[in-house]
């Protein structure tokens, strides 16, 4: 799927803020259903896993399940920080 060079531009912006945060408790079906929420009333939603809760190489696959649950797409992601979007 090609993503517009738009909503990329904004995925990457440093000034989009993170509106959805994973905390201790992890990837609970609560962050799962906030996310949905929340790529129901807006494009692009940003979202940040604290340090050290998921491995590096488990990030990716938090993000991928994240988007695959949501039915989204993960359009950037870079250390404990993703953007994802849902095309309506």
């Amino acid at each position: 799927m090609k993503v517009p060079d738009s909503i990329m531009r904004q995925a990457k912006d440093a000034s989009l803020p993170v509106t959805i945060r994973i905390g201790k408790s992890g990837l609970t079906d609560a962050v799962v259903e906030e996310l949905d929420g929340q790529l129901n009333s807006r494009s692009l939603v940003k979202t940040k896993v604290n340090r050290g809760l998921f491995e590096r190489d488990d990030l990716k696959k938090v993000w991928s399940n994240l988007a695959q649950m949501t039915s989204s797409h993960l359009i950037f992601a870079r250390g404990n920080v993703a953007v994802f979007w849902k095309n309506r």
